[in-house]
């Protein structure tokens, strides 16, 4: 059995998604997100990332992760918090010892959907049916749970390039 987390990073709010695998089978673990408030400084902002996602690593204690690759903002500003949330949320995993594998935004959407152009909606609705039982918390929680099952669906294809 296999576990792996999904993260969507943000610096208002920073989704993640937990699925278990066994074979070809999956199933939701659980999700959430971590918002942070655009008042505090971004230092705070980051640390208070940093903790949750690691409490949630040392409670659920996933073997893989992913995270949606950057996209760029036309808001060079918006682009620099992105970067810095993101780092963060790459690092985390890895202080756990976790490999951290990145996917385009538009691989998630073709994984999930089988469009790479598809809507939110269309992800959290498919998201939902590929794991019976599961409500995401938010977006951003549903953007993570997308981003575990695309890892799921290409990992095996990725441990074969090895």
């Amino acid at each position: 059995m296999i576990r792996i987390l999904g993260l969507d990073p943000s610096l208002s709010s920073t989704g993640w998604g937990i699925i278990e695998t066994e074979n070809n089978r999956v199933h939701y673990v659980a999700d959430g997100f971590i918002p942070t408030d655009a008042k505090t400084p971004i230092a705070e902002r980051l640390a208070i990332i940093n903790k949750a996602l690691c409490d949630v690593i040392d409670f659920y204690k996933p073997d893989e992760a992913a995270i949606e690759q950057v996209f760029l903002n036309s808001n060079a500003v918006s682009t620099i918090k992105l970067g810095m949330a993101r780092g963060v949320v790459i690092m985390a995993p890895a202080m756990f010892g976790i490999n951290v594998t990145e996917y385009e935004p538009n691989k998630v959407k073709k994984a999930v959907v089988g469009v790479g152009k598809a809507e939110k909606k269309q992800v959290e609705t498919m998201v939902k049916i590929l794991l019976p039982g599961c409500q995401p918390k938010n977006n951003d929680s549903s953007d993570a749970l997308a981003i575990a099952l695309c890892h799921f669906q290409y990992r095996n294809s990725l441990m074969l390039k090895k």
